[in-house]
Order: C-alpha cells, then structure tokens, then sequence
C-alpha cells in the first residue's frame, strides 16, 4: 500500500476504535509518532540502511513485539520514560510522553496489525509525510481538541512560499512553526528546483530550516513531521525545531522568515492571590531591540521577526486586523516598521479559512533594510481577497488556484519568479490589487493600514447576498471576534 491517502484512512479508522476509550484524537497522533519513530529507528539499524540506532536494544521495537499483556503496556510506559530523558531528537521525541491506550490488546494491535505491517522507511519521503500531514489535518478539523490553532491552511503557505520564493541556500525560520506547515512548504518549493547539487540537497536535510515552538506536544508533531520528509535527524545534535519561548529573545538572524503566529490577543499569566482569587496579570514583553512595549502577542511577534531578520531578509507574517489599526504601541510599531524595512505587500484574507473561529487575517510582506535617514516603504500594495469572497472550512475551501490572481500580481504579471524585487516594480493595479505611497499611509490616523475600496456586494443588494449559512457563519465570526475583545477589556480591568 502507498497511497498516503489508503494510509491515512487505515490509521485513522482504527483512531475511532479507540475513541471509545476516551482518547482523543490529538492523543491517538502523538501515540502513532511514538510508535512511527520507534518502528523507523529499527527499520534504519538493518540493510540497506545499517545505521546505528539512537535507541537503546532493551527498548527498541522488536522488544515492543516481543510483548503482550500487562507486561506490554508497562514496557511501553518505561521506554517512554527512558527515551525522553536523552538528549537531541530523542528528547524533543519523546519528552514528557505517556502511554494514553490502557487496553493493551489494542495497544498490541496497534504495534503488531498497524505500524509493523508497513515497512515505514521503504516509503518515499513523499508517501509517509503526506499520509502524516493528513493526520495532522484531521486533528486540527477535530474542533473540540483545539489542534486547529496550530494549522494553516496547507494553499494559503503554498501560495506565501511561491511569493516568497526562497532561494537554495538561504536559512529559513518560522518562529511559531505549529506543526511545521511553512518549513515543510519552504522545503519543497526548494527540493523542486532544477540544477540542484549535492551539497545543496545535503543543505536542505539539515542547516536550511529551524522552527520555535512553544509547546512540547506540538514541537512533537513538528519534528516528526519534519522527519518523515526528510529534514532533520541526520545526527542527534541535528534538531531542525526546538521548544522554546521565541519572545523571550533573540535566536539567531535569518534569510527568510514566514510565521503565522498563535491567535489570541493578549499574553498572560494565571495567578492566585493570598485570598484565593484567581486573577490574570498581563505579560508585557519588554526588550531592548523592541520599538515598543505591549502586552500584544501579534504586535510583539511583528517586532520580533523583524529583529531576527538578516539585513535585506525578507519576511511574510500571517497578522490579524487588529495588528493594522490598533493605536498606542500598535501606531509606533506600524511607523517604525514602514520606516525601517520596505513593507511591500499586503494580503487582506477572506473569513472562514482558519479553524480558529472568528478570524480576520492578513498576510504582511516586507524586508528588512540597513538604517538610512529616508524611509524604507515607498508603496505599500494590498490585495483585497476578502471582499464579496465567502469560504468555508468544509463546503467552500481555500483552495491554491484562488491564490493564483495574487500570486500573479505579487510578480507584477510576470509568470517567471525570477529576481522577485525587480518583478516588483512592475505591478500594475487592478480591480483588487492597490498601492498606497508612504506618504498616503503616514497621513492616515494611527498610521492604520486596514484599508478597504471595494463596495461589498451584500450591503448593496439584497440579491447579492451569499447562502443563510454563509451569512450566520460570518456573523458568528464577528459576534466572537467582538467577544474576545471585550474580555480582554475586562481582564485588563479587574
């Protein structure tokens, strides 16, 4: 079988099975990596590969197949224990895991009827990654567990990455990688390049992409993700994407940057006072090489991958609204951003895209220039993709070719991306593409770059009007956006 597709549906079917234990989907996909990766070390020790495994004998898979019972079930807890002690890709793995299928026959099922049937490492890079990505995407459709938060939609990074066009060489960081949709993306933009040499495909294994991520579980996710097409593992000091807090500082400077960093406008802690109250207390990130202090995780993520920016590096950031107009530390961020980097290109995103509920987003482009008295943006250039355009997570989604007509502007018509600043210079306006100068966007209130011109059809005529579900979708997304603004409001306030 290597159709990622058939792979997905088997894996998956037997994901309902354990349902009825209570284990959630999320759970079911960690419990398949610890086993994938388990299953691919052994299949990695033997010919053809004959590589030495990371993992210790006593703990390896043909120990797992040796057991059944009881005993299988508390074998599995220990390695689990053990392998997320060490170090390098072992500890990212396998660090804070445990077992979450307490029936060991379907335990046993798994391992034996599942994951050993499939000779993992046999599969190409394509086949096995896909079929996980698919997992991946199951998960985030799973609105309960809350896994979407972590899921772009796949069309909208291809179509950021074609933008984008990263170039052999060039180091690449996504600071909010999630499960590690826009490196996966990068990395076959780059694989598909013709002319590629040797050293440049080693290049892209390791030393090309590096993600930050948060939260452990998720890092989980990304790196086997990452593993299985190919990226990464080369070594056990080779990790292409570590846990950590990306805000706390700087982590090195990079060629390219494209991040869609989490939603959720406000960071803070939960604390109990000597009473017993539980309160939040705002965490306002301040460091030096920030324009501004807040306690605004999109504004404070804008500035941070400006700083981690190599000179003349180029960035694409997935930013709600509220990033363009929010005054205070938003305007002071906003004008030094224009000033100190060229802000290019605006992508203004349609509703319904993102799991997330609510969400009114928009892609910001720009590169980071050396210090000079001028200002850096001349013209900013938006597209309007959100206009009288409705889609859906399931009946109407998002699909590439809807990108296509930006995607072509981006490159003022040119089909070839070759020398993409120069193709730059050549847009022209259109019905949904308009550039703004400097000048135009300095004069505005707040500097407030959520610019619209397009008269939406809806409000126009009521024959225009889209389906009732469409209608009541959108209008659950503004209810909730509302929502969420007003309780950080009254956070704030306590």
């Amino acid at each position: 079988m290597s159709s990622p597709t058939a792979l997905v549906q088997k894996l998956w079917n037997y994901c309902n099975i354990l349902r009825d234990d209570g284990l959630s989907y999320g759970d079911y996909v960690e419990q398949l990596t610890f086993l994938l990766f388990l299953k691919m070390a052994d299949e990695q020790s033997r010919p053809p590969f004959n590589k030495t495994s990371l993992i210790p004998k006593s703990k390896g898979w043909p120990a797992l197949l040796a057991r059944e019972g009881d005993e299988l079930e508390v074998h599995y807890r220990h390695t689990l224990e053990e392998l997320g002690k060490k170090p390098g890709m072992l500890g990212v793995i396998f660090r804070k895991a445990q077992n979450k299928i307490q029936d060991p026959a379907k335990l046993r099922r798994l391992i034996v009827d599942l994951i050993d049937k499939e000779q993992w490492s046999a599969l190409s890079a394509d086949v096995k990654g896909d079929a996980y990505e698919g997992l991946l995407q199951k998960n985030a459709e799973d609105v309960r567990g809350g896994a979407g938060q972590y899921f772009t939609p796949r069309a909208l990074i291809a179509a950021i990455v074609d933008a984008i066009a990263p170039q052999p060489g060039q180091t690449i960081c996504d600071p909010a990688c999630g499960t590690g949709g826009f490196l996966l993306a990068a990395h076959d933009y780059l694989a598909k390049q013709p002319g590629l040499d040797k050293s440049q495909k080693k290049r892209l294994k390791s030393g090309t992409f590096f993600g930050i991520e948060l939260v452990d579980s998720v890092t989980r996710l990304c790196a086997m993700n990452l593993l299985l097409h190919g990226i990464g593992g080369e070594s056990e000091e080779d990790l292409p994407v570590v846990t950590k807090d990306a805000l706390a500082g700087k982590h090195g400077e990079y060629d390219v940057v494209l991040a869609n960093p989490p939603f959720g406008k406000k960071s803070s802690v939960t604390f109990v006072t000597d009473v017993g109250e539980t309160k939040k207390d705002s965490l306002t990130v301040s460091r030096d090489d920030f324009w501004a202090s807040t306690s605004n995780k999109q504004l404070n993520f804008l500035q941070h991958i400006f700083t981690i920016l190599k000179q003349h590096g180029r960035a694409a950031v997935v930013l709600p609204d509220n990033v363009l107009f929010e005054g205070g530390a938003g305007e002071t961020i906003r004008r030094e951003l224009l000033k100190q980097a060229d802000v290019h290109t605006l992508l203004r995103l349609p509703t319904g895209i993102f799991y997330a509920q609510g969400v009114k987003a928009n892609v910001l482009f720009f590169d980071r220039k050396p210090a000079q008295q001028k200002p850096w943006t001349q013209k900013l250039w938006i597209y309007d993709l959100r206009t009288n355009l409705h889609f859906t997570l399931k009946e109407n989604t998002l699909k590439r070719g809807d990108l296509d007509d930006f995607v072509g502007c981006y490159f003022g018509g040119k089909a070839s991306k070759a020398g993409t600043a120069a193709a730059r210079h050549q847009r022209k306006e259109s019905e949904r593409f308009k550039a703004f100068t400097y000048e135009e966007l300095i004069k505005r209130d707040k500097v407030n770059l959520d610019i619209f011109w397009l008269k939406d059809e809806a409000l126009e005529e009521s024959a225009n009007l889209p389906a009732p579900e469409i209608i009541a979708a959108e209008i659950a997304a503004d209810l909730e956006a509302a929502l969420e603004q007003f309780n950080t409001i009254a956070e704030d306030l306590k």
